[in-house]
């Protein structure tokens, strides 16, 4: 506003000092101090997040964060990119970044209902009962937290692995059901979003989607 006043700002060759002045993007040029001004193309990536990563621009803490991880030129502020949803510091998995910000609210949009799905290792021998309990619902903090669907992936002497689809997305979901159930989580790594799946990605890595992924995930 304040260049446009002082008649920096150039609509179509002409100076403007009206910031009411209706632009029509695509069609209208702009130019600021002779400089023409592009908007900034659409970026849709998805990252293998790493344990202990935080998922945050900046960390009070000086922890790492999912920005360390993206190359330098994925961190210029003109294309700047905001995780959709995120991934708690101790889990994992397929992470999902992006500068437009209506696609990714029809990705978290509870309405959506998109699959979410998760392989979560517990310290505890998972059977019927326990899957009966996280499909029925779950009390915790006063809400009722269930899964659409749990299976058994493996088991060993004293622990499972489980894999868990999620179609709602409440804070803490997972870990909040099994602490209500007094078991421990002892790794969560989410493997999917509706129909992408992170596949072979390595741990740490990111790679832009393509256009028939970008259009799958916000049906």
């Amino acid at each position: 506003m304040t260049l446009i006043r002082a008649g920096r700002v150039r609509l179509n060759a002409a100076i403007r000092r009206d910031p009411e002045t209706p632009v029509h993007l695509g069609r209208d040029q702009i130019e600021v101090d002779g400089q023409a001004v592009r908007p900034a193309g659409k970026l849709y990536l998805m990252m293998n997040k790493p344990r202990g990563i935080v998922t945050t621009a900046s960390d009070e803490k000086g922890r790492q964060t999912v920005y360390d991880l993206l190359p330098a030129s994925l961190r210029q502020k003109d294309r700047w990119l905001a995780p959709v949803g995120r991934l708690d510091k101790a889990s994992e998995g397929l992470l999902l970044l992006t500068n437009d910000s209506q696609w990714a609210a029809r990705i978290t949009d509870p309405r959506s209902h998109l699959d979410k799905t998760y392989h979560v290792q517990i310290a505890a021998l998972a059977g019927d009962g326990l899957l009966r309990a996280l499909a029925n619902g779950v009390s915790s903090d006063g809400e009722l937290l269930r899964t659409k669907r749990a299976t058994i992936l493996r088991q060993g002497g004293r622990n499972s692995w489980l894999e868990i689809v999620l179609d709602e997305g409440k804070n803490r979901h997972i870990r909040r059901m099994f602490e209500a159930q007094r078991i421990e989580v002892l790794r969560l790594i989410r493997v999917a979003i509706g129909p992408l799946s992170l596949r072979d990605l390595v741990k740490g890595a990111t790679r832009a989607l393509t256009g028939a992924e970008v259009q799958q995930l916000a049906v």
